[in-house]
């Protein structure tokens, strides 16, 4: 029996503010729009979703205690050569690499999901440099 699937709509740009926001509640939604998941023709096995810009990423809230608790963990493969981050220190240097990470781990682990983050763009500031695609703004609630 021979199925048909429709090809994916174009892409949209959509910027996501994330001054004031809570990591993970944003990342939940990032990861629902990098998959297709909000459209009518979500397909799993098709890249369907639209590419994310997130700006401000330095400027996230998280609670009083998460400085203190949260670490950030990467092993080199050698022995002894763990790496590890505190959340302040990843807030500092690699603010960029905190929104990343958390998307990346709510993505399937497969060969699509590897494309999907492709469409995911992140800046520490309010500054980008996709204007020329016309991202429309995204509200998320606090």
């Amino acid at each position: 029996m021979k199925t048909s699937s429709p090809k994916p709509a174009e892409p949209k740009w959509i910027l996501i503010d994330a001054k004031g926001q809570n990591l993970g509640r944003m990342a939940t939604r990032i990861a629902t729009i990098l998959r297709g998941k909000h459209k009518a023709s979500y397909s799993p096995h098709q890249l369907c979703g639209d590419h994310v810009i997130v700006i401000n990423a330095a400027e996230l809230e998280f609670h009083p205690t998460k400085h203190r608790r949260k670490v950030y963990v990467k092993h080199t493969g050698y022995l002894g050569h763990m790496k590890m981050w505190s959340l302040q220190q990843m807030i500092d240097k690699r603010p960029t690499d905190m929104v990343t990470i958390a998307v990346k781990g709510m993505l399937p682990k497969n060969r699509l999901a590897r494309q999907m983050m492709k469409r995911l763009h992140v800046f520490a500031g309010p500054e980008h440099q996709h204007e020329a695609q016309q991202p429309q703004p995204l509200t998320l609630s606090k």
